[in-house]
């Protein structure tokens, strides 16, 4: 849905095409306005420039359930170099950018659509810079807010009812704390197992490893078959463990990795770790106080009630809930799926 929302934007012709601004990404003082990198030929469409590509991630972070659509631009006669584990290392004055929306319901994604975010990671010869910028009344433009924000959002949520809160955009500092790896900033989305399925493109449907690799902004890709890969996390075809692996893989592993921020916990959710004791099966917390939930077990094998990891995804309270960034909302489906999978453990 969100990927046909960008190649309606994409296909279109009347708007013209832009060049990106290297200068703006190379700035050590960020541009004020987001127009000012030239990343779309229409903002308010989202419908990129010339040397800007749209692309999804198979599995996507859940934001208080916002839209995303996100675009890669790599300097042109460059590529990034492919990892089959990790994100790719992209070279010096490429751009990641990410917006954020919400439709007036959230059961017809594509209508009544309003930008409220874009997120800008930048890669400078020092390393990474991330910079949020948000979009104003008229959807005209986006300002620079290091500080962050506070946006109040009113939609219709899933179930048909009224729903309302105060959407956080992040500060710098917070950009930090997800996106920190080994002490670097670094990207999350751009893995392999993410980006091998296929995108809706303006010329047709395409795997998207094949068509970065075909268009120049990726080296050393292998055939998509040959790559690794994460099911669509609400896919209810997929096996019951690869997709809640795949949904913790992407909300939870940034921190909950042997190199993340959250390595003290001894608690490792990456779609690759391999030994059970460390995804939280029969592993007891290392500190035990209000965000266990009085439960013994990160995971209680056939008793997701009695398993911390469900509880503090469900929760939405400051200091108990996970992720503890990002979002204010519990997602109902995730939790259905967790509870599955652990009440189907053995």
């Amino acid at each position: 849905m969100v990927a046909a929302v960008i190649a309606a934007a994409f296909a279109l012709t009347s708007a013209p095409a832009h060049a990106v601004s290297p200068d703006a990404i190379l700035a050590a003082k960020p541009p004020k306005l987001l127009s000012e990198f030239a990343f779309f030929a229409d903002g308010a469409k989202q419908a990129p420039a010339e040397g800007v590509i749209p692309y999804h991630l198979a599995t996507p972070l859940f934001s208080d359930f916002a839209e995303k659509y996100r675009f890669v631009h790599v300097p042109a006669g460059q590529s990034a170099t492919y990892d089959p584990n990790e994100a790719f290392e992209f070279p010096v004055g490429t751009a990641l950018i990410k917006t954020f929306a919400f439709p007036a319901d959230l059961r017809a994604p594509d209508k009544d659509v309003r930008l409220i975010e874009t997120r800008v990671l930048v890669r400078q010869q020092a390393g990474w810079q991330a910079w949020a910028y948000v979009w104003n009344a008229e959807q005209t433009e986006a300002e620079l807010k290091i500080a962050g924000a506070k946006v109040d959002i009113a939609v219709t949520g899933r179930d048909g009812a009224p729903l309302s809160f105060n959407y956080a955009v992040p500060n710098k500092n917070q950009c930090k704390g997800c996106h920190a790896l080994d002490g670097e900033v670094v990207p999350l989305g751009p893995k392999a197992r993410n980006l091998n399925v296929e995108h809706p493109y303006a010329s047709g449907a395409e795997n998207q490893l094949a068509h970065w690799a075909s268009a120049g902004i990726l080296s050393g890709a292998p055939a998509p078959a040959d790559a690794p890969s994460v099911p669509v996390w609400g896919d209810a075809v997929a096996p019951t463990e690869a997709r809640a692996r795949a949904w913790l893989d992407t909300n939870c592993a940034h921190c909950h990795r042997r190199e993340g921020p959250a390595s003290n916990s001894g608690l490792y959710l990456t779609w690759g770790e391999t030994d059970r004791v460390a995804m939280g099966v029969g592993k007891r917390p290392v500190a035990a106080g209000r965000g266990s939930g009085d439960r013994a077990f990160d995971i209680d094998p056939g008793h997701p009630d009695n398993s911390i990891l469900l509880y503090r995804v469900e929760s939405t309270e400051p200091g108990v809930m996970m992720p503890e960034l990002g979002r204010t909302q519990t997602d109902p489906e995730a939790v259905a799926l967790l509870r599955k999978w652990i009440e189907e453990m053995r």
